[in-house]
């Protein structure tokens, strides 16, 4: 029995909610991406396998269109953070989710890394992402230069599987509009997509900037040239994530990307559950049961602690609308601020803020999105830090260098002459850049991959880690099969620990650690409740060997500082050493490589002569000023 309120409206309890719930016309199709973007957004994609499956099941019978579990940043951080093996996970949740299509982020010749790779390792990455369970593939180029969809979409067909075409939405202005990021421009990348033969069109808005009404007038454009469905993919960011999806919805948008509500807001997505009841009843109605995303929403709760301290927002706001201004996305914002902290220079974030509209429009107004969001960030930080006058790129990292040649594609705007010339000074391909597909030049690396992994690699999934990644690649197969023990910063927290380190605030809270001065030595410990830092005295812990490692290269700084000594001027890892101990080097030859941010920096010498005092191995993290080689004079 139908029962309304006193102001005639439906009541939807619990007993009638599904019986008397009206069919939609035209139900809006829901994409969960909890397991992927929601915690690579707000968590640092650090969640992990362990923590998905008790949702997995549940989150099955849901009815969602379908579910991102992979892509984007988790295979990087799964085998480099977690010790897991990103393969394995795809053939886990597969298992437990059976019933819903599974779908994933490509970089396109990008594949999940940060360059464009080799035809064949896109090839055999996509053929195996195929053969382990992926349905839908959501293709993007950092770039819109669709010529690197190429290869993945030949490979995409010939398993009968869904490619899902991306346009990156970026702005240079508040809103849609001015010369460069315009409606036509949007609209002209759709007929590209649709001249592609794709079987979708997702608008990826990374940074959150897309407005309710422009996106209304977008999709409703796009909707008088096309029947292909149309996705939309947009961040809470600056707070319009809700706002903007209401508005597509209403000109007709098919599909729409969400979070659960734990894994939702910020620099996320726009949670589900608020818009299953604000569609309820509509012609656009999901269909979705309420009731069991909250029963999912409340398993995922239990587990969101063994991550809060990765949350790395100061703010109390949910919302940046500081992004409308300098439209950095969020995982890119978080970086810049990490990289400045390890610099001990985040005074100068607003200067970054300031230059980096600056370096992007030298570099081609490109997107922000990864890689170039990274490429743009990272070079905008090395001209804050070590240019002597503003627009020098005294230090230019290696990608701006391939951006410049042309292997990431085509800008959308021309590069600087200016930069072009001095980023392409002695570059080893050559010093005119390319206008043909970047894949073209590409030699295959696969057979070489195969080589440089024997011994290590068991199967073709072993050595597409190792082609994607070499130096962490190598790193994790030896903890995968044994051969190394791996840290204790990559083992799993427990629920043990959460509780643990709860009590340890809470004891903190009451003050009952400042009394305890005779407990031999001390360490201070930051802890932030409710976005209060506290610092407390607790214990000297049993530390790692790799926690130690530092006062080792304090003291060899102390020793092995020289007048030729080279030090590394950013932290990050030590990726290779291209001389060794006792190789004789000229000046300006490159002898060592660091990552930071995912991007490569070459260290040079600054002197002829023999190189000695390499202490590190490839896969070291080293810090600012680390001692990383010393050139000693010739005889």
């Amino acid at each position: 029995m139908r029962t309304f309120d006193k102001h005639g409206v439906l009541e939807m309890t619990p007993m009638n909610y599904d019986a008397n719930r009206p069919a939609a016309s035209n139900p809006v199709k829901i994409q969960d991406v909890s397991l992927r973007d929601g915690h690579q957004s707000l968590f640092a994609t650090r969640g992990r396998t362990e923590d998905m499956i008790p949702v997995a099941e549940m989150m099955d019978e849901v009815g969602f269109h379908a579910i991102e579990t992979w892509g984007g940043a988790t295979f990087d951080t799964m085998h480099r953070y977690l010790n897991e093996d990103p393969w394995e996970r795809l053939r886990v949740l597969k298992k437990y989710m059976p019933k819903t299509p599974f779908f994933m982020l490509l970089r396109g010749q990008n594949v999940v890394g940060y360059r464009n790779y080799a035809d064949d390792v896109v090839e055999t990455f996509v053929q195996r992402a195929c053969d382990n369970g992926m349905d839908i593939f959501r293709c993007f180029d950092a770039l819109n230069d669709y010529r690197n969809f190429e290869t993945a979409a030949k490979v995409v067909k010939r398993n009968n599987r869904h490619f899902q075409g991306t346009i990156c939405y970026t702005l240079t202005e508040p809103r849609l509009g001015g010369e460069i990021y315009n409606i036509d421009y949007y609209i002209n990348k759709a007929r590209e997509l649709m001249e592609f033969g794709v079987d979708s069109i997702c608008i990826k808005d990374m940074a959150g900037l897309v407005a309710p009404y422009d996106i209304y007038n977008l999709v409703t454009e796009l909707k008088k040239i096309t029947d292909l469905p149309i996705n939309l993919h947009t961040h809470f960011t600056s707070g319009m994530g809700d706002l903007a999806i209401f508005k597509a919805i209403e000109a007709g948008v098919d599909i729409v990307d969400t979070c659960m509500s734990p894994y939702a807001y910020r620099t996320s997505h726009a949670a589900i559950e608020p818009l299953v009841i604000s569609l309820l009843g509509t012609s656009r109605d999901t269909g979705l049961d309420i009731r069991k995303l909250s029963e999912i929403s409340a398993k995922m709760e239990e587990f969101i602690p063994k991550y809060r301290h990765l949350d790395n927002n100061p703010k109390y706001s949910v919302i940046d609308t500081d992004v409308i201004m300098h439209q950095t996305p969020g995982g890119m914002l978080s970086n810049l601020v990490n990289q400045l902290k390890q610099m001990n220079a985040l005074d100068k974030l607003e200067d970054v803020f300031r230059l980096l509209p600056k370096v992007r429009k030298d570099l081609g107004q490109i997107p922000l999105v990864t890689p170039t969001s990274q490429i743009v960030g990272v070079q905008t930080v090395n001209n804050v830090l070590f240019d002597s006058y503003e627009g020098e790129y005294a230090r230019i990292t290696e990608q701006v260098k391939d951006l410049c040649y042309g292997l990431y594609g085509a800008t959308t705007r021309p590069i600087s002459n200016e930069l072009r010339a001095r980023a392409l000074k002695d570059y080893p391909r050559g010093e005119q850049h390319i206008d043909c597909r970047p894949g073209s030049v590409l030699k295959p690396e696969m057979p070489g991959v195969a080589k440089e992994a024997e011994g290590l690699a068991r199967d073709v999934d072993d050595e597409l880690i190792v082609a994607l990644y070499p130096v962490t690649g190598k790193r994790f197969l030896k903890w995968k099969y044994g051969l190394e023990t791996p840290p204790d910063d990559v083992k799993p927290k427990t629920m043990e620990d959460v509780k643990r380190e709860q009590e340890l605030v809470s004891a903190a809270l009451r003050g009952e650690h400042s009394q305890k001065k005779d407990a031999g030595s001390l360490n201070e410990l930051e802890v932030y409740v409710d976005g209060e830092r506290f610092t407390v005295a607790i214990p000297e812990f049993k530390t790692t060997t790799r926690q130690v490692r530092k006062p080792k290269r304090e003291k060899e700084k102390q020793t092995t500082v020289s007048t030729g000594a080279l030090v590394a001027p950013i932290p990050g890892m030590l990726v290779e050493f291209k001389k060794k101990n006792g190789e004789q080097v000229k000046s300006g030859e490159t002898v060592a490589v660091i990552e930071a941010m995912k991007m490569m920096n070459n260290i040079k010498a600054t002197a002829d002569g023999i190189v000695s005092g390499i202490k590190f191995n490839p896969g070291d993290a080293v810090a600012k000023n680390d001692v990383l080689f010393v050139v000693e004079p010739l005889a």
